[in-house]
Parts: structure tokens; sequence; C-alpha cells
């Protein structure tokens, strides 16, 4: 019998689920045609229909990362409230303060070597940093006219709150046991107090 779509997507979907198993189990160190083949149970042969080549694997599989970490459950400006509130929420969702959000986390920071590498992915990196900035940058101006953070460039102070959480979810990622989750939000809350001190808040 002929394949239909409905085939087409399940085995897109199983796919999918196998590059993310080996990349929660191994890294992107371990991210080979060979490693999702056995995941799914199936032969490389197979898998080249889907990626003719590594980097279209590690394409995918960095889509994929994005895919479900822009899809995880967030504090949106809304439900976070507004000004500083909301700048805490955008930051709360980058920690890895849950296991979905641990494993994002690990599997992302693991890509930085394979990133660096390829000018290509490096660049897209960088894109994606930035657009993160973008989107804090607005929150912390929202901030500013409630007057809950300083005066200042909003792009200066949206790029040292996202270094110092980038900085934070390394040290969670490599001693979960000294940087649990509330030692996490202990430490992003006396920072944004910190912050927002310089505006007598």
């Amino acid at each position: 019998m002929p394949r239909t779509k409905g085939d087409h997507e399940a085995r897109r979907r199983d796919v999918s689920a196998a590059v993310w198993q080996v990349l929660a189990t191994r890294g992107f160190a371990g991210l080979t045609l060979r490693a999702v083949a056995a995941e799914l149970g199936a032969t490389t042969g197979l898998l080249t229909h889907y990626f003719p080549t590594k980097r279209a694997l590690v394409e995918y599989a960095l889509d994929l990362l994005e895919q479900r970490t822009l899809s995880r459950p967030r504090r949106h400006a809304g439900e976070a409230g507004e000004g500083l509130a909301a700048v805490r929420g955008a930051l709360l969702d980058i920690l890895p303060l849950t296991p979905e959000a641990t494993d994002s986390n690990r599997i992302w920071v693991s890509s930085w070597d394979t990133a660096l590498s390829d000018h290509g992915l490096s660049a897209d990196y960088a894109r994606k940093y930035e657009e993160g900035r973008d989107r804090l940058s607005r929150r912390v101006a929202a901030a500013q006219e409630l007057g809950e953070l300083p005066p200042g460039d909003p792009a200066d102070i949206a790029a040292r709150a996202q270094s110092f959480v980038l900085g934070l979810v390394v040290q969670a990622l490599f001693a979960p046991e000294a940087f649990p989750p509330r030692r996490q939000v202990e430490l992003l809350d006396d920072y944004l107090a910190s912050v927002a001190y310089a505006s007598g808040v």
C-alpha cells in the first residue's frame, strides 16, 4: 500500500522524538545518524532520507531545540505582571528550574562547541541571543517608565541581565546541588534588587 501523508508525519514525529532522546542522553557530541537510528530502531539508510548530511541533522536538532524551548509554558508579560515583574518573569523562563528546562539547557549548552566551529551556526546563535536581548530590552524600558529600574540604555541593562542569567544557567548545570531552583531564584532576585536599588525602589 502507498504511504500516506499521515504515515510520513508520524514517521517525522518518531524521528524527532529519537533525535531529542539522543540529545537529552548524549548531548550534541553524541548526535550521530547511527545513534538516532539505534534509538529509532531503524537503519541509517532510512535516516538519510531525512538527513543527507551530518550538518542537516545538526541543523534539524537545533531547530527542534528552539521549538521545544519556545513551546514550554512561559511567563508572558501579562501573566508575570508589568514592569520589573515582567523582566523577572522573562529571566526566570531561561533558568533550569524544572526537569524539562534543565534538559533544554543541557542540550543548548552542549551545542555551543558545535556552533562555535561552524560560522553559519555561530551567526545564527548570535542572532538568537540578540533577539532575546531585544525582547528583554522592551520589558526593561517598560519598567523604567514605571520608575522600577534606573534610567539608562535599556539595551545595556538587558545585556547585563542576560549575561548574568546565562552565567547562572551554566553554574546550575555543572553544580546542581549548589544551585538548586530555590537558590537560582534567590540569586536572580538579589541581582534584580541591586539593579533596582539604583532607582531608589
